[in-house]
């Protein structure tokens, strides 16, 4: 039971937990501050940067040796930097750990790698994280990885942060004066703080998660859900984002639990009812936690219909063309004993594999073996059933 209510949570929950370590009231580079003083260690190619002169435009990209995503971005760069000859390109390695590595690599590369580089300017015995560009310029900017680049403008101020990837068309209007630098420091600001409500949404999910999980433990080993639905209600009051979520855990947890059938029911037709009704992967999931494979036991018959009647609606939604969404209505369709409907509905399911990601996936074959099996068990049975009988006169 506990894969199958991990699983659950994944399915259902659109949030990814990341990394709560920042302390966010720290973090104030965005586009528009002033940028930080240039402090680098050396220079391993080109000529040396000591400072931003005004009039000159400046791109700090943040790269190391063991960064696999910063290898692509070099060439773009040479090719940026071949464009826009007046504009100052410099490559900082950080978070390097073997400083020499540097140094071979951008030898290695020659003109490959054909604008400056430096290396970013670590204090003695230091560690590489606490480089002065990673301090002032990288956790500032609440930059999450590398490569990570900043346009610098002739006043010296930051006018765009992003991939380098991305950064041509920024760069080309930078170059031309057609940036808008206030507007864009306006989108910038309001999607941070769009990012800041969804990692508090975020911690405040994994915390809630980490309760559930081990009140979970807890109900499997004694069989008693309460601690588990009144977290779940709690969660629910605390966290309304999230209340399609706990919703479909709990429904989860009430068609395992014994006698909890028609609650179960009654909250699968709440879910059907609600602004969720019309999603075929929420449906699709709702009936697919009743007929899961991997259910330790199967579903009370009252679930079982519900079930029936989700993956129908699921299936008609998505214009019977979902293979997935077909995958699920043939199992519930099997689990209901339909064995005729669940043959021809599994045969439509692996067709619809054809050409998809999912073909690779035996599971669609392995039930279709199955069902077909059972339907000719079922068959042969009625046939010896009919043989045995005593034949009217």
């Amino acid at each position: 039971m506990i894969k199958t209510f991990l699983a659950t949570c994944v399915a259902t929950c659109a949030f990814v937990v990341a990394s709560f370590g920042q302390d966010a009231a720290a973090q104030d580079l965005i586009i528009g501050s002033k940028a930080p003083k240039l402090e680098l260690k050396k220079f391993i190619k080109g000529d040396e940067v000591k400072s931003f002169e005004k009039g000159k435009i400046y791109v700090i990209e943040l790269w190391a040796t063991w960064c696999g995503p910063c290898r692509t971005t070099i060439p773009h760069l040479t090719e940026l930097q071949k464009k826009y000859k007046d504009v100052t390109i410099i490559g900082v390695a950080v978070i390097e750990e073997d400083e020499s590595a540097v140094s071979e690599f951008v030898e290695k590369m020659g003109k490959k790698m054909d604008y400056r580089v430096a290396l970013d300017l670590v204090p003695d015995e230091g560690d590489p994280n606490d480089g002065k560009i990673v301090k002032n310029w990288m956790t500032p900017a609440e930059l999450e990885g590398i490569p990570s680049a900043f346009i610098i403008n002739g006043e010296g101020r930051i006018a765009w942060i992003g991939h380098p990837g991305q950064m041509e068309e920024p760069l080309e209007q930078i170059v031309d004066g057609k940036w808008d630098l206030d507007a864009e420091a306006k989108v910038f600001v309001e999607a941070r703080a769009a990012k800041a409500e969804k990692s508090k949404l975020e911690k405040k999910m994994a915390e809630s998660f980490g309760r559930l999980q081990k009140l979970f433990r807890e109900f499997h080993e004694d069989g008693d859900p309460k601690g588990l639905l009144e977290e779940l209600d709690s969660s629910a009051k605390s966290i309304p984002e999230g209340l399609t979520t706990f919703q479909m855990i709990r429904f989860q947890i009430l068609t395992i639990a014994k006698g909890m059938a028609d609650e179960a029911v009654e909250l699968g037709n709440q879910i059907i009812e609600s602004k969720d009704g019309n999603d075929t992967k929420v449906l699709n999931n709702l009936a697919w936690i009743i007929v899961d494979p991997e259910r330790d036991t199967k579903a009370d018959p009252k679930v079982l219909k519900l079930a029936l009647k989700v993956a129908i609606k699921a299936d008609d939604i998505a214009n019977h063309e979902d293979s997935s969404v077909a995958d699920t209505l043939a199992k519930t369709y099997f689990d209901n004993n339909d064995l005729a409907k669940a043959v021809k509905t599994q045969e439509r399911a692996v067709k619809l594999t054809e050409g998809t990601p999912h073909a690779d996936d035996p599971g669609f074959k392995k039930r279709l073996r199955q069902y077909k099996k059972a339907l000719s068990a079922a068959s042969n049975k009625e046939a010896d059933a009919a043989e045995a009988a005593p034949k009217k006169n």
